[in-house]
C-alpha cells in the first residue's frame, strides 16, 4: 500500500488531471461536433453516421491530448500545493523533490502505458477507419449529389463520361449524353431524359436513361450497331479504396513500421512513440518549474513552462520533419528534442557553483555600496 503522502499527491494530481482532461475534451469534442455538422451540411456525411465519426475522431486525437493536459495538471496542482506553503511544510519534515518524482511517477506510469495503447495500437486502426469512413462517404455523395448539369463527370478511372445538360427540381435529367468505352466496343447513348436511381437492398446508385440511342462501335471500324431503347441502366460503381490506405502512414499497423527501414516509416514510429515518453519527460519537467515558496516571484518560472510546454510540441513537428527528409542523422531519431529540453531547464534551473556565486554576490551588492556612499 501507497504511503500516505504519496496518496495525497497522488490523489490531488488525478483531480486536477480529471477535471482538466473534462474540460478540453468537452471543448474538443465542440470543436469536432461543428465540424462534422458542416461536413453533413455539405453532403460529405451522413447524418446517421455523426455520433460514430465523432467518437472516432476523439479516440484520434486521445493520444496527442493527454501529455499536455497531465503536464498542466502537475503545473497547476503543484502550483496551488505551493502556494498554500505545503511544499516547504513538506521539505522541512524530510519530503523534499524524491518523494515529490515518486508520487508523480505513479501517476505518469499507468497514463504512459494507456498512451502507449492508444498511439500505437488504437489511433492507426481508428485513423484508417475515419479514412475509410470519409471515402465511402465521399463516393456516395458522388453518386447522389455529385453529378452537376452542365459538367462532364467520369467514373471507373475514365472509363464512362457522363454529360448532363440540365437537372429540374424533381431531380430529372434533361438532355444526357453518355460514353461508355469498357469491353470491345465503346457505346455512345443519347437521350432526352433520365432518373437517378437507388437499390434499396443494396444500395447501387443507376442512372437510368429513358428512351433515347445507342452507338455501338469502335472508330476508324464500319460495322457500328445502331439501335433505340425504352430504358437503360448504367450503375455507378463505388470507388475501391483498398490501395488508397497503403499511401497513408498513420493507417499503418505498428508492427509493419518495425521492420521497415524507409525514414518516413521510421519518422511515423517515432512519432507514435513521443506521445507515451513525452508524459515522463513532461512529468520531469514539472517539479523543477514550479516554484517552492509562495514568497519567492514565480513569473519566470511561469514564462519558462509556457514556454516550455510550446517548444515541446514544435521542436516535435519540427525534429519529425528534419528527420523524414534527412537532415537528421538516423542515429539522432526525431526524439532528441525532449532530452534537449529536460538538460536546457535543468541548467536555467537548477543551482550550479556559479549561480550560487553570482547569487551571493548579487545580494551583497546593494550592501557594499551603502558603505561606499
Amino acid at each position: 500500500m501507497l504511503p500516505v503522502i504519496d496518496r495525497y499527491f497522488l490523489a490531488e494530481i488525478s483531480r486536477v488531471f480529471f477535471a482538466i482532461l473534462s474540460a478540453v475534451l468537452l471543448i474538443v469534442t465542440s470543436i469536432l461536433f461543428l465540424r462534422t455538422l458542416e461536413q453533413v451540411n455539405t453532403g460529405a456525411l451522413s447524418a446517421e453516421l455523426v455520433l460514430r465519426f465523432l467518437v472516432l475522431q476523439l479516440a484520434r486525437d486521445t493520444a496527442s491530448l493527454l501529455p499536455p493536459v497531465f503536464f498542466i495538471a502537475l503545473l497547476v496542482a503543484l502550483g496551488r500545493m505551493a502556494k498554500d506553503s505545503e511544499l516547504i511544510a513538506l521539505s522541512a519534515c524530510g519530503l523534499g523533490p524524491r518523494h515529490l518524482y515518486r508520487a508523480i511517477l505513479y501517476a505518469a506510469l499507468p497514463l504512459a502505458l494507456l498512451t502507449a495503447w492508444f498511439s500505437l495500437y488504437l489511433t492507426p486502426a481508428v485513423a484508417k477507419e475515419i479514412i475509410q469512413l470519409r471515402d465511402r462517404q465521399k463516393d456516395q455523395a458522388y453518386q447522389i449529389a455529385g453529378l452537376k448539369p452542365g459538367r462532364f463527370h467520369q467514373h471507373e478511372n475514365g472509363a464512362i463520361t457522363i454529360y448532363i445538360h440540365e437537372i429540374d427540381r424533381a431531380g430529372t435529367l434533361h438532355q444526357i449524353f453518355l460514353h461508355d468505352q469498357r469491353g470491345e466496343k465503346r457505346k455512345l447513348v443519347l437521350s432526352q431524359q433520365g432518373l437517378i436511381t437507388r437499390d434499396p437492398e443494396r444500395g447501387d446508385q443507376f442512372v437510368t436513361l429513358i428512351k433515347g440511342r445507342r452507338y455501338d462501335g469502335n472508330p476508324g471500324q464500319a460495322d457500328y450497331a445502331i439501335g433505340t431503347f425504352a430504358q437503360y441502366r448504367l450503375r455507378i460503381r463505388p470507388n475501391r479504396v483498398s490501395s488508397f490506405y497503403s499511401l497513408k502512414r498513420a493507417t499503418y499497423p505498428t508492427v509493419r513500421l518495425l521492420g521497415s527501414e524507409d525514414r518516413k516509416d521510421l519518422g511515423e514510429l517515432q512519432h507514435r512513440l513521443a506521445s507515451p515518453l513525452a508524459v515522463l519527460t513532461l512529468s520531469l519537467l514539472a517539479v523543477p518549474l514550479t516554484t517552492r515558496s509562495p514568497r519567492h516571484q514565480g513569473g519566470w518560472r511561469l514564462l519558462l513552462a509556457f514556454l516550455t510546454y510550446f517548444s515541446f510540441f514544435n521542436l516535435e513537428r519540427v525534429a519529425r520533419s528534419w528527420y523524414e527528409v534527412g537532415f537528421t542523422p538516423t542515429w539522432l531519431g526525431s526524439l532528441w528534442y525532449q532530452p534537449f529540453l529536460l538538460l536546457l531547464v535543468a541548467v536555467l534551473l537548477i543551482p550550479i557553483p556559479w549561480q550560487r556565486w553570482k547569487y551571493r554576490w548579487l545580494h551583497r551588492w546593494p550592501a557594499r555600496r551603502k558603505l561606499t556612499t
